[in-house]
């Protein structure tokens, strides 16, 4: 072949990759404004405010289940200190807003309870089992993971039936609502975080005690999103009650009565089912993150291509359980990672604080069972 015709070939190459990646530009604006155009100017900023998630998400390589796998197997406490990191700097801004603006915004507040802290133990071991957390298996969804892309509708399954029953396991006992509010909660939350890091870099292993700058970039895009989250949609950042809602609605279109349960049954909840997700702030967040982690894979490598992992069957079928335990266990947890440890924390809740202690708990027990279940991958 021809000099002329390397040239030539080459030449097509970059024409095609930047064409596609043109498109995918065009596709992200294109739907902010749709968005915008027919729900609403705030509901396209959501939409925005997802995509920027799911784009630093998988762009930056940052998640919650890898970090702290690291952290017990290996003892690298970065991920995680990069996610204290990020909580606190959303709590610098959240929590005065919030004492602020108490009519106007409201935290992620919830009570500790024996279902809350039993949730959010199974949520830490089924996370570690597929790998993903809440935002993590909506980033491996869109980026073409096959575990996350099986996960994600058990997920929104087990987050539908665990709210159907939240109420049955709140009864079992929780204490009220405690919160961490003002300056002194500030000072109070602050200290805990630096404390918290200090920990886990003392226990961390020599020569992994630095955060890389990819981290600490991540950091501050994630707080700059999820303080951006609060003020436009006057709640904090949340993925389970959004995947609940699409299985609700599911269920209610093939024929479902919800009339049973005290969540799906409460008042005001029969004219969220009949609305538009595309009018639910969770939703339009949850199909953002999925929406951007797709734009950052195919903008790397033009399209979709990872590998279907050589698991056995049952590997498949526990990813399926673990999946339904993910929705329902932080449903009963009050969040996941985001809506409970990150946006509990950095809004003041000290029931993210015990979701966090219940969670990484849990962890220690997926990160045994994940090989025990046939999932570490056979190339």
């Amino acid at each position: 072949m021809s000099g002329a015709a390397i040239t030539e070939g080459h030449g097509h190459s970059v024409a095609e990759s930047l064409a596609k990646r043109g498109g995918l530009l065009l596709a992200v604006l294109a739907s902010i404004g749709l968005v915008a155009l027919f729900a609403g100017a705030r509901y396209g900023m959501m939409l925005a405010i997802g995509l920027g998630f799911g784009i630093a998400l998988e762009g930056l390589r940052f998640g919650f289940a890898g970090p702290w796998r690291a952290m017990i197997l290996r003892r690298e406490p970065a991920g995680i200190v990069a996610q204290l990191l990020a909580i606190g700097i959303t709590a610098l801004v959240a929590i005065p807003l919030l004492s602020a603006h108490p009519g106007e915004l409201t935290g992620a507040q919830a009570p500790i309870g024996w279902a809350m802290i039993g949730g959010a133990f199974v949520f830490g071991a089924a996370m570690q089992v597929v790998l993903g957390c809440g935002s993590g298996t909506l980033v491996n969804a869109g980026s073409g993971n096959p575990v996350g892309l099986l996960a994600l509708p058990f997920f929104a399954i087990g987050s539908f039936a665990g709210a159907y029953h939240l109420i049955w396991w709140t009864d079992l006992g929780a204490l009220p609502i405690l919160t961490l509010s003002g300056w002194p909660g500030l000072l109070i939350t602050l200290a805990a975080l630096a404390l918290t890091a200090a920990l886990f870099l003392w226990l961390g292993k020599p020569g992994t005690r630095h955060l890389p700058r990819r981290l600490i970039i991540a950091a501050l895009a994630l707080a700059a999103l999820a303080i951006a989250n609060l003020m436009v949609a006057g709640q904090p950042w949340g993925v389970v009650y959004g995947l609940g809602l699409w299985a609700a609605k599911g269920f209610t279109a093939l024929g479902g009565d919800l009339s049973g349960s005290a969540f799906w049954s409460a008042a005001g909840t029969d004219r969220i089912l009949q609305a538009s997700i595309l009018t639910d702030y969770t939703s339009l967040t949850n199909i953002g993150i999925i929406a951007g982690a797709f734009a950052v894979a195919a903008w790397r490598s033009g399209g979709l291509s990872q590998k279907l992992p050589r698991y056995p069957l049952h590997a498949w079928l526990a990813v399926i359980v673990a999946g339904f335990l993910l929705g329902y266990s932080s449903r009963l947890a009050f969040g996941c990672n985001v809506g409970a440890f990150f946006s509990g924390i950095s809004t003041g809740s000290l029931h993210g604080w015990v979701w966090f202690v219940a969670a990484f708990a849990g962890a220690f027990l997926g990160v045994r069972l994940r090989p025990l279940l046939g999932l570490e991958a056979r190339t």
